[in-house]
This record gives structure tokens, sequence and C-alpha cells, in this order.
């Protein structure tokens, strides 16, 4: 039987001892959407996306908009219809590359599910047609509940370009609880994961580096297969209390170093992300979430 995992996957499985367990948990992937996934979909009001630009690099962006506005048309079928905001190579993407990966997350519920396939833009609108879908566990997600900022309440966005961290922004990424990973591989595609912690959890070396533990997960280590044959990636932060967002490209690198890693309270790896492009956006998306508690599973 043919196995779910490219090499890059299986390499790191191996390395970190967990084949056989990630054997047994790719049992999850379908290739369709069970209905009670369809409708976990058409009740979000986000959705991270991660696309290809011309030069074959990643980008992660987030879309929001009313329950209903991901629909699932069919069991293989999404549609999206979101505004999207200034700035965001999202749509210029998708014209020119149809490879896309999304990630529906729930923060209240600690829900999310993840979806790799092709991309159809119309008008507008998003058509996905599913390769790859599965659900995963709540670990490390924040609780958060959203809540539309109104019209008259939102200031004009106001989009910076540059290829370092401003200090403003080093101090915001310190101490963050959560982002939002996009990785390519040309045999099984874009893949979007979440990560958190408790603030803190990522560290920031410089205005050009950051690095994070990589925590026990679901084994299969999509994020970080793509990373060990692709390092090319991109990282999503977004401002929960304003509804900013910080979009980071650049590469990744797995560090195994137990020294390195005991310095991170419950990693088990450490990725360290060397930034090339920053792209801030204030008042980017109409939501702001209000804090609700820490995951349980967050090491201390």
């Amino acid at each position: 039987m043919k196995s779910k995992f490219h090499s890059g996957e299986i390499a790191v499985q191996t390395q970190a001892g967990v084949r056989d367990i990630a054997q047994r948990v790719s049992r999850v992937i379908s290739t369709t959407l069970p209905h009670n996934v369809q409708y976990f979909l058409e009740i979000q009001s986000m959705v991270v996306i991660g696309s290809l630009d011309s030069n074959n690099r990643v980008q992660a962006s987030v879309l929001t908009g009313s329950p209903g506005f991901i629909q699932a048309l069919d069991e293989r079928t999404i549609r999206i219809d979101a505004e999207y905001f200034d700035g965001d190579p999202l749509t210029e993407n998708l014209k020119k590359r149809n490879e896309i990966g999304i990630l529906a997350i729930d923060l209240e519920t600690r829900n999310r599910l993840k979806v790799k396939g092709k991309a159809t833009l119309k008008d507008g609108i998003i058509y996905i047609t599913v390769n790859r879908a599965y659900a995963q566990c709540p670990k490390y997600i924040q609780a958060r509940e959203s809540d539309s900022i109104p019209s008259e309440a939102r200031t004009e966005q106001n989009i910076q370009h540059s290829e370092n961290l401003s200090n403003d922004l080093q101090k915001f990424i310190a101490t963050s609880d959560t982002f939002f990973i996009a990785t390519y591989h040309e045999e099984s595609g874009i893949d979007v994961s979440h990560r958190g912690g408790n603030p803190g959890f990522i560290r920031v070396l410089n205005q050009n580096k950051i690095v994070f533990p990589d925590y026990s997960g679901n084994s299969m280590f999509n994020t970080l297969g793509n990373i060990s044959v692709n390092p090319g990636a991109s990282l999503l932060f977004i401002d929960f209390q304003n509804g900013g967002t910080i979009q980071l490209t650049g590469e990744a690198n797995i560090i195994w170093d137990d020294d390195r890693v005991e310095e991170f309270a419950g990693a088990e790896r450490l990725v360290e992300f060397e930034i090339c492009g920053v792209v801030h956006t204030s008042d980017a998306v109409p939501l702001k979430w209000q804090f609700l508690d820490y995951s349980p599973f967050n090491p201390l």
C-alpha cells in the first residue's frame, strides 16, 4: 500500500522514533469531507490559507467572514467567499498557482480541520477540490471567542513592508501565544498548521531570527517533514485584540541538539526561522477575539 507520507515526513518520523505511531494515525487522513466536517466548515468565521507565489514561495494568509462564508458544496468541493484585505498576496498567487492548503480553526471550541487541494478562483470566490482532509487534536490551542468589529470602529489599513522585525514587532512576537505556519512539498502540496504555547514560548534572537519549540503532536510531522526537504516557510501572527496581522516569509531549520532543546520546557525539537520578509497590516480583518483561557496542554 502506498504511504500517505513523503520522504521528508518519513525521515523526521524515523529520527523522532515515531514511525509506527505515524502509520497508525495516518488512518484519519481522508480524500473526502464527511457530513460532520462539512457542517464544521460552514459555522466557521476564520480560515488560514497557504498559497504559492510565482517564485514557488509559500505564503500564509487569513480570511474571515460571517458563518457560511465557507461552504462544502459536496464531499470533495469547498467554496470560500470572503473579502480580501489590501496587500495580501493570496488572490494574485491563486491566479498563477492552484496549490492551496487551509486550516479551519475554531478557537473557542479548540477544533481544527486541515485540508490540502487545488484551487480555482472565479469572480473572487475560491473553489477548492479536496485532495486530503483530516481533523486534528485540540492541543496547544488558546481558547478565544470572536466578535465582529463594527464598521464605524475600523480604521484605514496601514501596510508596512520590511526585511526585518521592528522593536514593536519583536515585542509582539515574543509575547504571542499563537501563530500559524505554512510549508510546501511538491508531492503532498501546501500544509497549514497551528502552533501555540504560553506567552514566551517563541524567542526572538534578533531582528531577523526567531526560534520556537516543537511539542509532542500527532506524530505525522507534516510541517517538519516539509521543512526537512524545503526550508521555505511563512508564518502568520494575528493581533487578536485589534484585527491586525504579521506575515513573515523566510527559511526554517529543525534543531535536534539536546542542549538547545532543553532550554525550552516541553520541547522535543526546535525550529529556527530566518526572516527575509515582513508584512505588517493594521486592521486587516474585521474581527477581534476575547481571550478565554490557555490550553491545558501548554508546557509550563
